[in-house]
């Protein structure tokens, strides 16, 4: 039986952190310039506390017959007079999601995703934003099922030390 509960990251830190060292070593996967976790552990974990107290921040986490199997992490962006969009309320940002791989295919991020923005809607929030990998298929492939729209690529040169040369960042996929 699947389970999803809300949690207040500050008193599941290990388990948090644990989850999201395992995102990251993911996530390097797909992008091998992600910065290594024993480097940003802290400084992370500590933006996902204030972001969750001070943003309206969510964690959800999921379990599966008592075991955790992943969570899912957002919180409130407010609007402020830099947007150049004309939609004006609240937007809900969708940082960090993930579930371990013994747990995948059982619709778990599904779930995870749905009671989510159930949250938030029921809140007034109409402008649901998240970023992906730009070589993360799958998520793409989610994303699009759940009715998400690509609104803007972002693209990025990183120079070397000197700043005379482009570093290439996919050199390991062929990209």
């Amino acid at each position: 039986m699947i389970t999803i509960t809300p949690i207040r990251i500050k008193d599941h830190y290990e388990l948090l952190a644990n989850m999201l060292k395992e995102l990251h070593l993911s996530e390097r996967t797909f992008f091998p310039k992600t910065a290594a976790w024993e480097d940003i552990r802290t400084d992370y974990m500590q933006h996902v506390i204030e972001t969750q107290e001070e943003y309206d921040g969510a964690c959800l986490l999921a379990s599966k017959d008592g075991e955790p199997a992943g969570f899912i992490f957002a919180y409130i962006e407010e609007p402020d007079e830099s947007r150049i969009e004309d939609y004006t309320g609240n937007t809900l940002y969708v940082s960090d999601g993930y579930v371990a791989p013994a747990f995948r295919r059982m619709g778990i991020y599904r779930r995870l995703n749905d009671e989510l923005e159930a949250m938030y809607i029921r809140k007034g929030v109409r402008r649901i934003v998240r970023y992906t990998l730009s070589n993360n298929q799958r998520m793409q492939q989610f994303l699009a099922s759940q009715q998400y729209e690509p609104v803007r690529l972002v693209y990025e040169k990183w120079l070397s030390p000197d700043g005379k040369n482009a570093i290439k960042l996919f050199t390991d996929f062929g990209i």
